[in-house]
């Protein structure tokens, strides 16, 4: 499949993803049909390997799917995106990587790297126990990443590097039991229930530690490494949901009135100014982001690996388009008056599914405070955390 052809298929999820959206949040998963739609786009694949069958798009393309079909819809764009989960499949042996695909290539999988598991050496396997939440597009997926501590008897143990051994461990879906917990704020079309799994055995070929070890696939998105490469995911969500946030206010500007005015919100001075700060703001932070990605692809294409500052305003460009999308969706929230208070209005959408996903640790606000530490030339302790 080509690019182009991504192309095409995102507009066709995003337009179904746009009428869809109320059958979503009624399921509180992604609806069957939308997930056939998804999967035969090739928007599930974007970050793939392409030695596993995958695409392997460029940063700015996968940025770009998932910033229109979250526009559509934030629920959708929210479950695309973590269902390219596979990408983290470049850090394991890819014999493993194929074992856990099991032949298959239109594999959709979730990912939840918080170490809540535990796990246990046995011979060349581990012995897992676990309930993870926030296991977005669980329902349709056919595999789960979950992160676990690798424990004896003493505790945790410790890798060479003095941290702690965390690491994600991959297992078919039907070894572990959906716990439906997603009654959420936000995002409620995304079936981010709980898993969980009581002395499972999985090959320790089976798990990898992408947050702390160099991929093993080399070239191409994996010279991102983790966290720029979780940002070039991410980025598109915040920029798509405000982007449809700020529409939905020029659309109903014409006539609407706050309170007893005599003039509408198009006509108000004041929102004149607010307004036009927060669409500068959301575009700077769009250009940031694709400047930061660009750039640094196109280090790639040349052969070469990107700088840890390359890296670093990935992860700062990803930060500063949650930050920005947050502050035009609450003025065009602020702004629209008491009618869009009411459940199933796109405006109430997009408020309900941007705090939501701003809770998710990747938008945590450390991106920021890693860049300045690095700026500034501050030393990085070793800690266990």
């Amino acid at each position: 499949m080509q690019t182009g052809d991504v192309t095409a298929g995102t507009r066709l999820v995003a337009s179904e993803a746009r009428s869809t959206a109320d059958e979503a949040e009624a399921l509180r998963t992604m609806p069957p049909a939308l997930v056939r739609t998804v999967r035969t786009s090739g928007l599930f694949q974007m970050a793939m390997p392409r030695s596993l069958g995958g695409l392997e798009l460029d940063p700015a393309s996968i940025v770009a799917a998932v910033e229109e079909v979250s526009h559509a819809d934030g629920s959708a764009g929210w479950t695309v995106l973590i269902g390219n989960s596979t990408a983290f499949l470049a850090w394991f042996e890819p014999t493993a990587a194929k074992e856990v695909l099991r032949g298959a290539v239109d594999v959709v999988s979730t990912s939840m790297f918080a170490p809540l598991g535990r796990a246990r050496r046995d011979g060349d396997h581990l012995v897992i126990d676990g309930r993870w939440p926030f296991n977005s597009g669980c329902v349709h997926a056919e595999m789960y990443q979950a992160g676990v501590i690798l424990m004896d008897d003493d505790g945790p143990i410790h890798r060479a590097d003095g941290s702690i051994d965390a690491r994600f461990a991959v297992f078919p879906h039907e070894a572990a039991t959906i716990i439906d917990t997603w009654h959420s704020m936000g995002l409620r079309g995304t079936g981010s229930h709980d898993i969980e799994v009581r002395e499972l055995r999985v090959p320790e070929a089976h798990t990898a530690a992408p947050m702390l070890d160099p991929p093993v696939q080399g070239g191409g998105l994996w010279e991102l490494g983790f966290f720029p490469l979780l940002s070039v995911l991410m980025s598109g969500f915040p920029l798509g949901v405000a982007r449809r946030a700020l529409d939905e206010l020029a659309a109903l500007a014409a006539t609407k009135r706050r309170g007893s005015s005599p003039t509408t919100i198009a006509e108000d001075p004041r929102v004149h100014y607010d307004v036009g700060r927060a669409e500068a703001a959301l575009l700077s932070a769009r250009s940031f982001v694709f400047e930061v990605i660009g750039d640094a692809w196109n280090t790639i294409s040349a052969g070469s690996s990107p700088t840890p500052a390359q890296l670093g305003r990935i992860t700062l460009a990803g930060q500063q388009a949650m930050h920005a999308a947050i502050t035009a969706v609450d003025l065009a929230f602020g702004f629209a008056g008491a009618g869009v208070v009411y459940s199933g209005h796109p405006l109430e959408r997009c408020f309900r599914d941007l705090h939501t996903a701003n809770q998710h640790i990747a938008f945590s606000g450390e991106g920021f405070s890693a860049y300045a530490r690095a700026r500034l030339g501050c030393r990085e302790e070793t800690s266990d955390r």
